[in-house]
């Protein structure tokens, strides 16, 4: 309940900031040891803004407040020249460890790790521990996890509630756990994948000499999988990822345009086949008024399979060659639901307009097409990957041109053969 107090309230401040005519005014308002916080939360671009708007001591005295990783992924938003200047102005411990975080690549596991951590020998005593501990909180402020080590390389972890439970003399090897390690030049979705397959709280990095560089905890990797979420959704629409609802109308229309006119491209290819059937159209009117019903739920299907993909392939759940199993399964789906909506489309058809025909010809296709779309619902976006293409954002427009194409020539073929 906390937490969601805390949260709600940085959102309010990040909404006001934001929405201010004053931007500095508002921000110079928020206490210092939160301004960090804040900035790490807000949109990149509005965030670049304030930043370039802070004078070096103010930027300083914000980053006091944060850690490492922290302070890494402030300045990575700033230009090298001014990153180098404030980097000498840091104390010499935080400028080591931020020296050394930015020199990885921010999307592999050495860019989301931080170094709150010690690393101790099995055979230490807990008395000995627990001093090490001290001098840590009392240099950092924080209580760090706890990794066992042999030779300098990992064997473990030692959870921190075993420390209230061990006689002081006594040696912490028997009390070690095991622990995920993933390698430092890992990308964030191998990240993601160890994450889920292992359940843990926290990975490991190691360097290639098996070293241990510094640890990922889950907070890191949620944000990661939520930011990869977010950009395949603004890519699902169309939209830049670089976009956010805060931008002016003209950078909505810059980055949307291209988008809105291959779709027109792809909606004059489903006119085309309307045209084909014009004259059945002309001798029954009523069939313009199901057409965009059976393609409409067609497209609808299509996109809700293609969300269920686009999130597997984010998560490297499933690749072109293993994904037989999830076409056929959505196939299937696809089957049952164009016979739920298909009898209900044929019922209302029936009763509206009495004519048993009509409503068999709709419920057909609505079963066709939704078969059609759970098929390249799902196809199309693990084609376009393994091609090397973002299915996000660019397989929407393919199956609703598919869905449309088909859905009208099945209506409309069948309507011109049985009416």
């Amino acid at each position: 309940m906390k937490k969601t107090k805390q949260r709600k309230s940085k959102d309010d401040i990040i909404y006001k900031l934001i929405y201010a005519k004053n931007k500095m005014e508002v921000f110079n308002e928020i206490p210092v040891n939160n301004q960090g916080s804040i900035l790490l939360n807000m949109p990149k671009k509005r965030r670049q803004k304030i930043l370039d708007r802070l004078d070096d001591d103010k930027l300083l005295n914000l980053l006091h407040y944060l850690s490492p990783d922290e302070i890494t992924d402030l300045l990575q938003t700033i230009n090298p020249r001014r990153k180098r200047k404030i980097l000498k102005r840091l104390s010499k411990d935080m400028r080591e460890k931020v020296d050394f975080l930015l020199k990885f690549d921010p999307r592999t596991a050495a860019g989301m790790m931080n170094l709150d951590y010690i690393e101790v020998e099995k055979n230490m005593t807990f008395e000995r521990l627990s001093k090490i501990i001290k001098k840590h909180e009392q240099r950092t402020g924080k209580f760090p996890r706890i990794l066992v080590v042999e030779n300098g390389l990992l064997i473990g972890e030692l959870p921190a509630y075993i420390l209230a439970l061990r006689k002081r003399r006594e040696r912490i090897g028997p009390y070690i756990k095991k622990v995920p390690t993933i390698r430092y030049d890992a990308d964030e979705n191998e990240v993601i994948k160890q994450f889920r397959k292992h359940k843990h709280d926290k990975l490991i990095v190691l360097d290639d000499d098996d070293s241990i560089l510094g640890i990922i905890y889950s907070d890191d990797i949620l944000k990661t999988i939520e930011k990869k979420t977010t950009d395949s959704l603004y890519g699902f629409a169309g939209v830049s990822k670089e976009e956010d609802i805060y931008d002016s109308p003209l950078t909505k229309v810059k980055n949307r345009y291209k988008w809105l006119i291959i779709n027109l491209g792809t909606a004059f290819l489903a006119a085309c086949v309307v045209a084909l059937f014009q004259n059945t159209i002309s001798s029954y009117v009523l069939l313009a008024v199901y057409m965009p019903i059976v393609a409409g739920m067609g497209g609808n299907a299509g996109t809700q399979t293609l969300a269920v993909v686009v999130r597997g392939l984010a998560l490297k759940e499933i690749e072109l060659k293993t994904a037989k199993k999830a076409i056929i399964n959505e196939v299937i789906a696809g089957a049952i639901n164009g016979m739920i909506n298909g009898l209900i489309v044929a019922v209302v058809a029936f009763l509206w307009n009495g004519s048993f025909m009509l409503g068999l010809i709709i419920g057909i296709s609505m079963i066709i097409n939704l078969i059609i779309a759970g098929f390249f619902g799902a196809l199309i976006p693990l084609i376009l990957k393994h091609i090397g293409k973002d299915p996000a954002s660019s397989a929407t427009i393919f199956i609703t041109t598919t869905t449309d194409v088909f859905g009208f020539l099945v209506f409309l073929g069948l309507a011109s053969i049985m009416l």
